[in-house]
């Protein structure tokens, strides 16, 4: 499979998924091959090209605090105005 730089940007979740699967992906800039991607072990798991795992809480992800709750309603005209509030 070959892919421009532009498309794998855009899509590189898709195309890291091929990789996943076992294929090997050139990426390219302005013609000229840049990169390869290939799998990172000879043992190639079917991998769907869609997240297909379900969505939720993630225990391992980071949770930010603010110090206090943001009062939206002060300000001139207030936070909220123009979003119907």
């Amino acid at each position: 499979m070959e892919t421009t730089a532009r498309e794998f940007n855009q899509n590189a979740s898709r195309i890291l998924a091929a990789a996943e699967r076992g294929e090997r992906i050139t990426v390219t800039k302005n013609g000229r091959p840049v990169a390869i991607l290939s799998p990172a072990s000879d043992e190639a798991a079917p991998v769907s090209p869609y997240p297909t795992d379900p969505m939720g809480e993630d225990d391992e992800a980071p949770v930010f605090h603010s110090g206090s709750p943001v009062d939206w309603s002060v300000g001139r005209g207030g936070y909220l105005e123009g979003f119907g509030a």
